[in-house]
């Protein structure tokens, strides 16, 4: 005797009022088939799939209506349905373009500074994360800044997914952190004063996490999309780290491989990351350090200038704004042409600087 295939399968209720009306609706109008009716004589229930969708329509039911969000790759072919449509029995039918990049908002510019002495709240979020918002206004949404903690170590309850974004930076401040990216072979351990780079769409995930590990993450826009992949097992067997997903390379950032360079303010020195070459200019990051001498007025061209205070301590200026005692912990944003003066910085002063683009213009007004 052979044993049948069993299956299982999941179905979305909806009401009918009328079901051939709905049955015509799905069928000649949207596009889907009709695969089961019954009873025969009266027909009350009608099974309808299509776009992955599986519809049991049932007359006289007591479900409630919904919206079906179909998404194409190809809007043009379903113009003559937009912008909605509503079936008979009141549910709305809604195409939609499968876009495979963010929308990037305009910029709206404000001089930014966010101090972890005014206690803004911890967040917990995803895999049970902690986040605090390093710019809250998200400048009008076309970046976010968080710091991220786990307070506890151990296991990171991940899974494989990827971000829809067009540029994410993931820096570790303190503790370490296993991760591990497609195409990138097997994982490795993110420590302290080290970054990388998710590119748009790699397939990654959080391992294994020190205790009180706290992270840096930058995204853009700020709205992005995280999807759960089911498929994919890391690692996976391709090793491709010249691999460019969206036109950006994978980059992890080491200290311990790190030249120190000067700078484009000459008090300080910095260990260039590599990113705006491997991102081909979306964006740039540094580790600067203080070395001495004069304070003085500049001004930055670039659309996004973000700053952390990763150590000692220093005044930021701001023309036209109050000034700022800044310490580890605290950020701020500097807006294009505004000009602005690190003073009284300590010998120890350590930031973290996230520009957008990577290359830009910076004037020095003496």
């Amino acid at each position: 005797m052979t044993k049948r295939n069993l299956q299982t399968k999941a179905e979305l209720a909806l009401p009918s009022k009328n079901l051939n009306e709905d049955i015509d609706f799905f069928t000649k109008k949207i596009g889907m088939q009709l695969d089961e009716i019954f009873p025969a004589d009266d027909p009350s229930v009608a099974v309808i799939s299509g776009f992955g969708l599986r519809l049991r329509l049932a007359k006289g039911s007591s479900e409630p209506t919904g919206t079906i969000r179909i998404l194409t790759d190809n809007i043009k072919q379903f113009e003559h349905l937009l912008p909605d449509q509503i079936a008979p029995n009141g549910v709305k039918v809604q195409f939609i373009e499968n876009t495979s990049k963010p929308t990037m908002p305009k910029t709206n510019h404000d001089f930014v500074v966010r101090r972890l002495s005014d206690q803004a709240p911890w967040v917990i979020g995803r895999a049970g994360m902690h986040y605090r918002d390093l710019i809250p206004s998200r400048l009008g949404g076309s970046i976010i800044a968080s710091h991220i903690r786990i307070p506890d170590g151990g296991p990171v309850p991940d899974m494989v997914h990827y971000h829809t974004v067009g540029f994410q930076l993931i820096f570790c401040y303190k503790g370490w952190v296993d991760l591990v990216y497609e195409d990138q072979g097997l994982p490795f351990r993110l420590t302290e004063g080290c970054c990388v780079i998710q590119p748009p769409k790699i397939r990654h995930k959080v391992l294994f996490a020190s205790d009180n590990i706290e992270v840096i993450e930058i995204g853009v826009p700020a709205e992005h999309v995280t999807t759960i992949d089911h498929e994919m097992t890391l690692p996976n067997d391709q090793i491709n780290r010249e691999r460019t997903f969206d036109g950006q390379r994978f980059v992890h950032h080491k200290v311990e491989e790190a030249k120190w360079e000067p700078f484009r303010l000459k008090q300080f020195k910095s260990r260039d990351t590599s990113i705006a070459e491997n991102t081909g200019n979306v964006a740039g990051v540094h580790v600067v350090k203080f070395t001495g001498g004069d304070s003085f007025w500049s001004a930055h061209d670039t659309d996004i200038l973000f700053n952390f205070v990763m150590s000692g301590n220093m005044i930021l200026e701001g023309e036209g704004k109050q000034t700022s005692n800044l310490e580890p912990g605290d950020a701020f944003v500097i807006p294009p042409h505004m000009k602005t003066k690190y003073s009284g910085c300590s010998e120890d002063l350590e930031l973290l600087e996230v520009s957008l683009p990577g290359v830009f213009n910076t004037t020095i007004f003496r």
